[in-house]
């Protein structure tokens, strides 16, 4: 017997009182008269930009006016032609160290809490930790009330993984101070197309 598995028999041994779970039909999720203007809300909330692509406007040229000074940006998206590494090209998720922009596809964001559902597309799916800055490419009509509704609309591809991300990285555990970036991008920016 593991370790783990002696300490949860432990706690079932101990517990006097049982409860059934509650039904998921007995809860009332929030919604939004316009869940968009929500997430937009959110977002800036948590630290994030949004910016919706304007019509005829190119995606690259809108990342090269929001980061002018980036060298190395990540993607394997077809429609990104400004991408100097490509995910799915590297031998390994270290020779991504060192991305200045991160360009990824979210299927959905969620109003609530400005979580975008993004599942993994390419090989390296450290593009999406690693980058120093994140852009999300999110369809613009493809944004949901709460995360019940999300999910319920998760699905996972061949990669078998996929990730809620919300605003840039941040903690405030060392001596309360908040700090941008300490595990993952410094800044998140969700492009609605």
């Amino acid at each position: 017997m593991s370790n783990k598995e002696e300490i949860l028999g432990r706690y079932r041994r101990n517990v006097k009182v049982k409860y059934d779970m509650p039904s998921l039909d007995d809860i009332d999720p929030i919604t939004y008269p316009d869940p968009l203007v929500q997430f937009i809300s959110m977002t800036e909330t948590v630290g994030g930009k949004v910016i919706e692509l304007k019509k005829g406007q190119d995606v690259n040229d809108l990342i090269r006016e929001l980061f002018p000074d980036a060298k190395e940006i990540a993607s394997n998206l077809k429609q990104i032609t400004i991408a100097t590494r490509n995910p799915d090209e590297v031998a390994s998720a270290k020779e991504l160290n060192g991305t200045d922009v991160g360009v990824v596809e979210g299927v959905f964001g969620v109003a609530e809490n400005a979580c975008v559902w993004v599942p993994q597309a390419m090989i390296q799916k450290a593009v999406m930790f690693i980058s120093e800055n994140l852009v999300i490419l999110l369809p613009k009509n493809e944004i949901v009330n709460n995360m019940h509704e999300a999910y319920k609309r998760i699905k996972f591809n061949d990669y078998g993984y996929g990730t809620f991300i919300s605003g840039p990285s941040k903690t405030a555990d060392i001596a309360q101070v908040l700090v941008m970036g300490a595990q993952a991008a410094r800044s998140a920016t969700v492009i609605l197309v």
